[in-house]
């Protein structure tokens, strides 16, 4: 599949079946993951892979059981739960190197998205879940305090794709030179 075309494609999927993903297709997708850019190469994501139905469903109550994907979260054949060390992305000799501060964030989205695009790659659907209680995530999942609970996504196949939301055009978000001068296409 060409990375534009599935840059395009790509959607975020709520309903889920419940057949497994192999294994060497979560590899390969968390490979795409490892191979994303992180601040002077610190590679500060990790990754904890949740198949275990208990898990799955303790996670999806840190979700508001308005969060349309909570329902994904136990139904999905597995988890993907990104985390990331703090105080190393943005860093230089222990200091904050811009006024951005820790930049794990940063890293984590752009590897998140590796996973997203890679997964659909193979026919698996992602979504992007980020309103949740991170520090009870993070308990459930046991992950050490030096690390920060960013984002997890459901994956697994799915039978429809949902439909395309709609996008601004480019004229509104893109300018030339300075902001507000138009950007001429």
């Amino acid at each position: 599949m060409e990375l534009l075309k599935a840059i395009h494609d790509r959607r975020s999927v709520r309903k889920y079946r419940k057949d497994p993903v192999p294994e060497q297709i979560i590899i390969e997708i968390l490979d795409a993951a490892r191979a994303a850019p992180s601040w002077a190469n610190t590679q500060v994501p990790r990754y904890i892979v949740v198949r275990d139905k208990n898990i799955q469903d303790a996670l999806s109550q840190t979700l508001s059981e308005t969060n349309p994907a909570r329902k994904a979260i136990v139904e999905a054949p597995c988890v993907i739960c990104l985390f990331a060390k703090k105080g190393q992305s943005g860093f230089r000799k222990g200091e904050a190197a811009t006024d951005k501060g820790d930049w794990f964030m940063f890293d984590s989205g752009i590897a998140m998205e590796h996973i997203a695009l890679a997964a659909w790659n193979f026919g698996l659907g992602t979504v992007h879940v980020g309103l949740f209680d991170a520090p009870k995530a993070q308990q459930i999942l046991k992950i050490p305090d030096e690390y920060a609970m960013v984002e997890m996504t459901p994956l697994g196949y799915f039978d429809e794709v949902p439909k395309q939301t709609p996008r601004r055009p480019l004229n509104e978000s893109v300018f030339s030179n300075i902001y507000g001068e138009p950007f001429v296409m």
